[in-house]
């Protein structure tokens, strides 16, 4: 029979509870010192923009003056280039998806290109504009304009449209495929209208989550060339553009000259914070409202 010394246990259960606790207020104060920055961050730019967001500043084009100055430009520009990113990369990316998770055989094939996939997630977004600069704009030969900086930017969030798509369409229950096949569809059929359908509010979201992070990406449209200083307004996916994140880095730059550029930049990543928490908002919305639970 063995006995159990209970001081032993006592100690070893302290050591651990002691463990537990401090590990508890390690990540807490990790935690706390995170939305202090935050919340400082915030604090900073909500006050510096007071009294410069307003109806002229949104719909004005770009001026030397400050007062005058408005970011139309960076607004129409950052409009051309989600209308190049978002077909783009729907196609490309709910494609991979389908193929992976459909047709593709468990094999070598399938497992290089789910590596290389995950592997693109974790890439600097500053590789992507060596990319694109080599390849759009260089041997394309198509300039700095809004389709390079599309197709680049189509690059980077790619494998998030990719892996949310196959998780939509993970997710879609066996048993609908199989009775669809049972019902004499064909495979296309059977994803076309029951596959696609059902994963469409996931796909969405992972969708929408990448447009929020190209309009917020600043480094590799910075590479390929993309000018912070603009007047002209975009009219089509061949002319050259700028977009919030450009206008905010220039007048931060130029924020050492005119000290008035630091409000405008204020300004300006107000509205576009205002923009990523409202397209973030609406990714929500249809993941919680139409997402189907079998």
């Amino acid at each position: 029979m063995k006995y159990v010394d209970v001081e032993q246990v006592q100690k070893k259960m302290g050591s651990r509870l002691f463990a537990n606790n401090f590990a508890k207020g390690a990540f807490l104060l990790a935690t706390l010192f995170g939305l202090v920055v935050l919340v400082t961050l915030i604090y900073r730019v909500y006050t510096d923009s007071i009294g410069w967001i307003d109806w002229q500043f949104i719909t004005n084009k770009l001026s030397t003056d400050a007062e005058r100055a408005g970011i139309l430009g960076a607004i129409s520009g950052t409009v051309w280039l989600m209308i190049v990113v978002g077909p783009v990369t729907m196609f490309l990316g709910v494609g991979t998806a389908i193929y992976l998770e459909e047709y593709a055989k468990n094999g070598k094939i399938k497992s290089i290109i789910q590596t290389n996939i995950s592997n693109l997630a974790g890439v600097p977004s500053v590789v992507f504009g060596i990319l694109g600069l080599t390849v759009f704009v260089r041997s394309f030969e198509l300039g700095s304009v809004v389709l390079a900086g599309g197709l680049t930017m189509s690059l980077l969030v790619l494998p998030i449209v990719v892996v949310a798509s196959q998780e939509a369409i993970r997710s879609v229950p066996q048993y609908l495929r199989e009775a669809s096949y049972g019902m004499g569809a064909t495979k296309w059929q059977t994803i076309k209208n029951i596959v696609l359908p059902a994963a469409i509010p996931g796909i969405l979201t992972g969708l929408i989550l990448s447009l929020s992070r190209a309009i917020g990406e600043t480094a590799p449209l910075v590479v390929i060339g993309i000018p912070a200083l603009l007047i002209p307004l975009p009219d089509g996916i061949f002319d050259k553009f700028t977009v919030l994140p450009m206008q905010i880095y220039y007048w931060t730059v130029d924020s050492a000259l005119v000290d008035e550029y630091a409000n405008l930049a204020a300004a300006t990543i107000v509205i576009l914070l205002i923009v990523l928490f409202l397209m973030n908002s609406i990714a929500i919305i249809i993941r919680n409202k139409f997402q189907k639970r079998f």
